[in-house]
């Protein structure tokens, strides 16, 4: 196995020259490294009237490692042989590394390279990659790698220190200068006393190209890395590079968000961001900022805008959803259209992260979203609007990944665990993570709440805080490009339309097309699971709970003939079964009700066509089980597709009411 690591460029704010002198004094052995034992040294020439020098030294390492593996292999120090070319004249110094040690079972090779800065004489880069390849160590191969990374990392992080060390130590000598290397000197170049340093107090304008990543860069735009993050980032960089030759390559925090989203896996990486470059050209995302044109309809009604920033820094924008007119939108202006208003909102979220990582000082790599869900009903769960609703998120997860840092949902209602249940599981697992939740009508005064998040004078009055948005009332149009402005002027007052119902002359068509039988993403997601009925079977689903005040919700689409579905609670340990069953499992266990097992909610008939969503707190630990029964009465076979999910009591802050099984058919009116 070949492992590779790579570190970006680090910046000394020092002549090349002066750090050279520096460098010289960690040999043999310096306090910041205990782990170099020695270095001897066994070759040394000069060439070129000393421009050009030749240094081999044979070092001599400690194994740092357990002292159990030393006993196995049998050593406890390893040599390597360093090789130092350095050249006066061009100003570098490349240094290459090898093991000596154990070099027909592994092979470490490192190169490492001190320069003048490209753009600044007076300052030097250094950069290092290493190379770790692991043939044959005694059954010890991955122990052997993570020691290779552990050590890589020690050495990149101790090298700039090293040379800060010993460029302070210069100057306490009175040496904070060194003349650089002329044509006609004969000798190598002497470090003199003097007080005068040649040193640029600004940093010079990198080519931001992105062509060096230095340690300035990350901590002031990226954050912080740990070295093999840093060496991912560099080689993820060049891979798009040579992959793109003519397209442009992304900036770092592009990069560094897709190598995120895949857990820094470059391949992984690689792919999903092509992907999106190709996405993007397409469909012209860079010039969306440029040229999209609100519609007058979103304008008027749609219930969403930028506020302030939440207590990290991060750009806030509240969405009122449950204000939301999910059908008159679609119908007004399609579903195309809303999917282009979510992409000019993202793109105004990377955006505005940058501006406030200049404002801030600090990386802001992501947004806040806060979702208001009063007013929300059943009459938001129109099977078009979630179709919808599940595009949009597929494109942001693919497209944007890693730039929501936090969502914040308030006042939950009854209803919303069933849209939970259908929209969860597109969402991104690590995406999920971030999501809070505030159930009832106060989410400032409880344990953890909006406080925590958001400053208190920018909560705003509707959520019971002090602030006060410009709300714009139903049917008023406001230019959107006052969002921008707000936002960025700090006022104290952001736009936030308050949405309403979106009168029907200004709907496009009488009709959006209804999904017919199967719930979008069934096919492509395998989410929902298909089960047949004979008259007088049963299916039951049983669901163990060891998590209490968490919560039970489900959506099932009844595709053919009439279903009865009844959900029941037990303190008993009952065991799913698959088998085609005209009895319950609480016949099988010789349970009778009212004693042994309660039933929570009464049968619910449901028809074909008809889509039934409902949700439970299970307040306590034990089984329930979801029950589906074909009446014995039906003329025929009854089919149903199901799907269900836990919302854990962890993610979920404040009161949570069951909701008892509502409908939501097919051709359902939202009013």
């Amino acid at each position: 196995m070949v492992q590779k690591y790579e570190s970006p460029v680090r910046i000394y704010k020092y002549p090349f020259e002066l750090v050279m002198a520096a460098y010289e004094r960690r040999f043999p052995t310096c306090p910041q490294m205990p782990i170099v034992l020695d270095c001897e040294i066994i070759d040394d020439a000069e060439t070129d009237n000393g421009a050009k020098r030749e240094t081999k030294r044979r070092c001599k390492l400690a194994v740092d490692a357990p002292y159990l593996f030393k006993k196995i292999i049998g050593i406890d120090v390893a040599y390597f042989i360093q090789t130092n070319f350095l050249d006066l004249k061009t100003r570098t110094l490349n240094i290459e590394a090898i093991n000596e040690t154990f070099s027909s079972r592994i092979e470490i090779f490192e190169k490492c390279r001190y320069y003048a800065h490209p753009e600044n004489p007076d300052w030097t880069c250094f950069d290092q990659v290493a190379t770790l390849d692991i043939k044959n160590f005694f059954g010890f191969e991955h122990s052997m790698e993570k020691m290779g990374m552990k050590q890589y990392s020690q050495t990149t992080q101790k090298g700039k220190e090293i040379i800060e060390y010993f460029i302070n130590e210069l100057k306490k000598e009175g040496i904070s200068h060194v003349d650089r290397w002329k044509e006609d000197e004969t000798t190598e170049p002497a470090a003199t006393a003097t007080t005068t340093v040649s040193i640029s107090s600004e940093k010079p304008p990198l080519t931001r190209d992105n062509s060096i990543l230095d340690a300035d860069y990350i901590a002031t735009y990226l954050g912080q890395l740990s070295p093999l993050q840093e060496s991912k980032l560099v080689q993820f960089r060049k891979k798009i590079e040579e992959t793109n030759h003519e397209g442009k390559v992304p900036d770092y925090q592009t990069l560094l968000r897709f190598l995120r989203a895949r857990d820094f896996s470059i391949e992984k990486a690689a792919s999903m961001l092509q992907e999106s470059l190709q996405w993007r050209e397409e469909h012209r995302i860079d010039d969306i900022l440029g040229e999209y044109k609100t519609p007058v309809v979103v304008e008027k009604y749609f219930p969403g805008g930028w506020h302030h920033h939440d207590k990290d820094g991060r750009p806030l924008y509240i969405l009122r959803l449950g204000n939301m007119d999910v059908k008159g939108l679609l119908k007004s202006v399609g579903e195309d259209e809303l999917l282009k208003l979510t992409l000019h909102i993202c793109e105004e979220g990377l955006k505005l992260m940058k501006e406030a990582t200049k404002l801030f000082g600090k990386p802001i790599w992501n947004w806040c979203l806060l979702v208001d869900l009063d007013g929300l009903s059943m009459r938001h769960l129109w099977r078009p609007g979630v179709k919808a609703l599940l595009r949009i998120i597929e494109t942001v997860e693919k497209n944007y990944p890693e730039t929501m840092g936090r969502v914040l949902i308030v006042r939950a209602p009854r209803v919303f665990p069933v849209l939970w249940t259908i929209v969860s599981a597109f969402i991104d697992e690590n995406t999920r993570s971030k999501f809070l939740f505030f159930g009832g009508p106060d989410c400032l005064h409880i344990e953890d709440g909006l406080e925590h998040y958001i400053p208190t004078e920018k909560i705003p009055s509707f959520l019971g805080g002090s602030c006060i948005p410009t709300i714009s009332t139903v049917g008023e149009a406001v230019p959107s490009k006052l969002y921008t402005r707000c936002f960025l002027s700090a006022c104290h007052c952001t736009m936030i339309h308050e949405g309403g119902l979106i009168p029907k002359h200004l709907y496009k068509s009488e009709s959006v097309e209804e999904h017919n039988g199967v719930p979008h993403g069934h096919e492509h997601h395998g989410l929902y699971k298909s089960v047949d009925l004979k008259p007088g079977q049963m299916f039951e689903l049983v669901i163990k709970n060891t998590d209490p005040k968490s919560v039970l919700t489900w959506d099932i689409d009844v595709l053919k003939n009439d279903i009865l579905f009844a959900l029941y609670r037990t303190d008993k340990d009952l065991e799913q079964s698959f088998n085609d069953s005209f009895s319950s499992v609480f016949d099988n266990a010789d349970m009778k009700e009212g004693v042994h097992y309660t039933r929570l909610e009464e049968k619910v008939r449901c028809k074909p066509k008809e889509g039934v969503q409902g949700s439970h707190e299970m307040a306590t630990a034990g089984t329930y089980v979801l029950q589906w029964m074909c009446p014995p009465s039906c003329d025929g076979p009854a089919q149903l597709m199901y799907f269900h999910e836990i919302l854990s009591s962890a993610n979920y802050k404040g009161s949570m009411t069951s909701l008892q099984s509502g409908f939501s058919s097919n051709s359902l009116q939202s009013r």
